[in-house]
């Protein structure tokens, strides 16, 4: 009886841990600001070449190694 008694505990601890860090994992997502650069003209990934693709709100919106082109000439390297 004491045997299963600790498999039972132990078997909780092991789901709590994991579940735990499932928790913790989901909880170090990449945050994202609450603006938008109002004045992006267009967007570039290295996935697409050189073609010029609808533009996003920000780098959160925008797919990894891409680029956000402004209306001035700057350039952001998302």
């Amino acid at each position: 009886m004491a045997d299963f008694k600790l498999s039972v505990a132990l078997f909780l601890l092991l789901s709590g841990m994991v579940l735990f860090g499932d928790i913790q994992c989901r909880t170090l997502q990449k945050i994202c600001p609450l603006y938008c650069l109002e004045d992006v003209k267009y967007m570039t990934c290295e996935s697409s070449g050189n073609e010029k693709l609808d533009p996003v709100c920000n780098c959160c919106f925008a797919p990894q190694n891409c680029t956000l082109h402004l209306t001035n000439g700057n350039q952001i390297h998302c």
